[in-house]
């Protein structure tokens, strides 16, 4: 009974004082009884046979006691007291050579495991490594002596008949070893306080490094956007296509090379923030908040802005393009008619001005007077030039044409000649006209030839314009328009023959009669300029013109045919890629979803295959790159075969690049989530299922009636009245802190891990420090770093307030608020 009273620290009922055998057996029925109350059942020990000497019996007796008040108490990892002792004795000696601890017989015999069990804890006792595992009774009796000397064991194994005995008794060891559990016990609790420490400083740190990280990324993307922004955003007009060209190159440049890279650190920056976010939830810290100016929407924000950006210049550098390239297709043709009318103005003032017909006989100034009407019919004829070259002027200000000062001048100076010649000749005709009342006679002959010799020399000039008219077509249609108005132009030639026929035929009957008659100066025609061999040099123009302008009709439908190849060949590949973007858009919003039900695994190792098959593609996008060069190079700006363009091509394989790592990472996170808390597969698929049955859109939200709908479905009971009504605001306030109206699946999956699983706290952490610290409310930085590794006691010296509490050191510090401070903000 006193040994019971001493091992248990209990007091026992007071023994009867007699000496007769009924009160030695009462006695013993008290201590019998005292052990069955602490649920030990004993089996064959009986009072009598104990006072009457039983050795067996006594020997079984006090070895259930040592087991009950010695050894059941110990535990580790929620195993039976020898289970759980056995492994304690593997995880202290496992770093020690010839120490392999596997029953508690043969693994003592040679005393190393005893040695090692006493250097783990006190190193400064022994030293291990001069002891040798051929000499069992010199580190049997080294490690008893110890363990009797400094750790108040006392000395219950003899090292002889443990060397001896070919299996040493297991429970005499087993007892003795425990001990040693008891002794060291103080360090154990210390050693699993450091351990919680150690893991929750770790989520810190790596949670520190994520944020530096976010922030350094941030801000590097948001000062690229900031720097690429002014470019693209600039309109300073070029003045030519090649200086525009240069402009289009740098753009491809940019869309090739220096853009991918960032549309790849923003991915890694989205899934670094979604990280961090999800192992702050895990570890019960509050959500990241980035500094100012550098969240996910100001990112996502400047990316739009960004991508707005390029859009619109691109659609400028196109616009413009267009412009520039009109701009010298008119240009060209304005200086193209300027000198031909030019060339035929060139004198014509001095003519007019001319008063040669004072001195005319009458059929002379009959002359001059029908030579002046057939001017007046060929200057009307050029009216139609002059308003061609005055409108091409106009358009040319109106598209702001660099050289437009140069166009005006020469313009003006076309038009106020214009205006002199029609001055000048109104003057000629009415000086002609009072004139003629003193001449009246006239050479039809010549004049006939004048008035037919003027339109056909008018029309032969401006067939010789139209041949060599320069044109700008962007179709088939529009060059074949030009082949059919030049083939009709051809079937009018045979007419023209016949007129130019007749005219001449005109000319040689002068010929004729002048030499019949030899009229003195007959072959002079007074009433107009022209001759034959004018009419058949420009006739001959004419014939020599056509060929050339079927070779330059056919070289430009060759050209356009090219193009509409180059139409057809991007359309077949964007008919092909678009549709496959778009699929695989989806594909991976249903498995991100988890709507094929898979385990996390297999959802991202499907996600990884489909990141594989899009880089695996990417040759496809390079292969349309070129293609779509070849095509703004060539000048095609429509394409009627598809709806697809290389800019929606471009964003939806980049949106798609997107999509995938983002939903890579939300599994990662989830996969994190389950394997941190502990949920099982089974849990995880039927939160998701669930969730799925109530997100009928596939949006990947639920509006709140959805989600109490969600809550009933896996078992809460949320009531119709009042109370139920709490719950739910309770619960909605949890998943959607920001009160947007929509619960998300991550908010759904957290609050589901939180409600199924525990966590640490900032309690369990004071209570380790606590133990650390000896019970003190304070712990002393060598306290730090004699149980924690280096980094992280310096951590936790740099981060520690002072402790301010009475008759403490001067430098304790305040581990209460440092845990504490854990689980709250971050200063970062």
């Amino acid at each position: 009974m006193l040994l019971l009273e001493v091992i248990s620290g209990e007091t026992l009922p007071k023994p009867d004082r007699g000496k007769m055998r009924f009160h030695k057996i009462a006695n013993v029925n008290k201590a019998l009884d005292f052990i069955a109350s602490k649920g030990v059942k004993l089996v064959s020990i009986g009072a009598e046979e104990i006072v009457d000497g039983n050795l067996k019996m006594t020997l079984g007796m006090i070895w259930t006691i040592i087991l009950r008040f010695a050894i059941q108490d110990i535990s580790v990892e929620e195993m039976t007291a020898k289970e759980g002792l056995l492994l304690w004795c593997q995880r202290k000696t496992a770093p020690y050579k010839n120490v392999n601890v596997q029953n508690f017989h043969t693994s003592f015999k040679d005393g190393l495991a005893f040695c090692a069990l006493i250097h783990r804890h006190r190193p400064d006792l022994l030293d291990y490594s001069m002891l040798s595992k051929d000499d069992p009774l010199h580190n049997l009796n080294l490690a008893f002596d110890i363990a009797e000397k400094h750790l108040d064991i006392p000395r219950m194994l003899d090292p002889d008949d443990l060397v001896n005995t070919p299996k040493a008794d297991e429970r005499a060891i087993m007892t003795y070893v425990s001990c040693y559990y008891h002794a060291f016990q103080g360090a154990q609790q210390a050693e699993m306080a450091a351990n919680r420490i150690c893991k929750v400083l770790k989520v810190n740190q790596e949670n520190e490094r994520l944020m530096e990280e976010y922030e350094r990324l941030t801000s590097d993307l948001l000062e690229w956007i900031r720097r690429t922004l002014p470019w693209l955003q600039a309109r300073q007009p070029d003045n030519t296509l090649a200086d525009l060209q240069k402009k289009l190159e740098e753009y491809r440049l940019y869309r090739r090379n220096h853009k991918p890279p960032r549309v790849e650190q923003k991915a890694r920056l989205e899934t670094n923030f979604n990280t961090l976010q999800t192992k702050l939830r895990l570890s019960n810290r509050p959500a990241y908040l980035p500094s100012e100016g550098k969240t996910v929407t100001d990112i996502a924000n400047a990316w739009k802005n960004l991508e707005g950006c390029e859009k619109s210049f691109e659609e400028w550098l196109l616009s413009e393009m267009m412009r520039l390239e009109r701009l010298e297709h008119l240009a060209k043709k304005f200086k193209h008619k300027a000198q031909i009318h030019e060339a035929w103005t060139q004198g014509k003032e001095e003519m007019l001005k001319s008063q040669d017909f004072r001195h005319c006989k009458l059929n002379e100034l009959k002359a001059l007077k029908k030579k002046h009407e057939a001017f007046e019919s060929d200057l009307a004829a050029h009216q139609d030039r002059v308003e061609q070259i005055a409108a091409i002027a106009q358009e040319l200000n109106a598209l702001d044409y660099y050289e437009s000062a140069t166009i005006n001048t020469r313009c003006q100076t076309i038009c106020d000649q214009w205006d002199r010649l029609g001055t000048l000749t109104t003057s000629r005709r009415n000086a002609l006209e009072e004139t003629e009342k003193l001449l009246e006679k006239i050479d039809q002959l010549h004049l006939e030839f004048a008035k037919r010799a003027a339109p056909f020399n008018n029309w032969l000039d401006g067939a010789c314009e139209d041949l060599v008219d320069m044109f700008i077509v962007h179709t088939i249609e529009e060059i074949q328009g030009l082949i059919d108005a030049h083939n009709q132009f051809k079937a009018t030639l045979g007419e023209a023959d016949k007129e130019f026929q007749a005219i001449t035929a005109l000319i040689t009957e002068v010929q004729h009669t002048a030499q019949k008659f030899q009229i003195p100066g007959a072959l002079d025609n007074p009433y107009t300029t022209l001759t034959a061999q004018v009419i058949t040099s420009k006739w001959g123009e004419v014939r020599k013109l056509v060929p050339q302008r079927d070779a330059t009709l056919q070289a430009e439908l060759k050209k356009q045919q090219n193009n509409e190849s180059l139409r057809r060949q991007f359309a077949e590949k964007a008919n092909g890629v678009g549709p496959w973007i778009e699929k695989q858009m989806d594909a991976v919003a249903a498995i991100g979803m988890g709507m094929h039900g898979s385990v996390l695994e297999d959802q991202l190792n499907r996600l990884k295959d489909y990141e594989n098959a899009v880089i695996g593609n990417k040759a496809i996008m390079d292969e349309m790159e070129k293609i779509h060069q070849s095509v703004q190079e060539s000048m095609v700006f429509e394409n009627r075969y598809t709806q697809y363009t290389m800019e929606t091509l471009r964003v939806g394989w980049e949106q798609l690049l997107t999509s995938i790592n983002r939903t890579i990472n939300e599994v990662e996170n989830q996969i994190l989530t389950r394997d941190s808390k502990g949920i099982s597969q089974e849990q995880l698929n039927e939160f998701r299922s669930s969730f799925n049955h109530f997100d009928k859109n596939r949006c990947g939200r639920l509006a709140p009636d959805e989600f109490k709908s969600c809550l009933v479905s896996i078992g809460y009971s949320i009531g119709k009245d009042r109370q139920g009504e709490i719950d739910f605001q309770r619960i909605t306030s949890i998943v959607d802190p920001n009160s947007t109206g929509y619960i998300q699946f991550d908010a759904f999956l957290d609050f589901m891990t939180r409600e199924n699983v525990d966590s640490d706290t900032a309690e369990q952490v004071i209570d380790s420090f606590r133990i650390l610290a000896g019970d003190k409310p304070y712990i002393l930085p060598e306290e730090l770093q004699r149980e924690l590794p280096p980094d992280q006691a310096e951590y936790c010296i740099q981060r520690m307030q002072p402790f301010n509490g009475p008759n403490a050191p001067r430098d304790a510090l305040d581990y209460m608020s440092f845990s504490t401070s854990l689980y709250g903000e971050s200063d970062l």
